[in-house]
């Protein structure tokens, strides 16, 4: 029996070596060397990259970055780096009036504190918003928000 095209069709499935492509008819891609010669190297290493520039031979310059880790601020102050001066501080607070101080205030009034015990919370820094500024060139450098 033949197929359409002329060609036979096989009767077994084949083998492993004709499966791969392993036939002692073809020659080999690579030299092999015969049994007692030693490989000569020639045609066993890939060819140089044409591409590639020789290795130099100059030093190499190492820069060392340290990166500062984001700082944290609160109601304490904090030891850090300046980013304006460049120089290692510990920060001067500063306290202002904020959305929780207002909302005290109001909070008093609606108690019925409103013969000036409502201001209380103006008079505590526990309740007011904290700047963090640099003590050397007095730059802000943070601020920490109660609400």
């Amino acid at each position: 029996m033949s197929a359409p095209s002329g060609n036979p069709i096989p009767s077994a499935p084949p083998s492993y070596e004709e499966a791969v492509g392993i036939n002692m008819n073809y020659p080999h891609p690579y030299p092999i060397p015969g049994p007692g010669q030693k490989p000569d190297g020639k045609g066993m290493n890939p060819p140089p990259h044409m591409g590639q520039p020789p290795p130099a031979n100059n030093p190499i310059a190492v820069q060392t970055v340290y990166v500062q880790q984001p700082v944290l601020f609160c109601d304490r102050p904090v030891q850090m780096c300046c980013p304006s001066c460049n120089q290692v501080i510990v920060t001067r607070l500063s306290y202002d009036s904020g959305a929780l101080t207002w909302l005290s205030c109001g909070g008093l009034c609606l108690l019925g504190c409103v013969a000036g015990c409502c201001l209380i919370p103006f008079c505590i820094d526990a309740l007011k918003d904290v700047d963090h500024t640099c003590p050397k060139c007095s730059a802000l450098v943070g601020s920490y928000k109660r609400l």
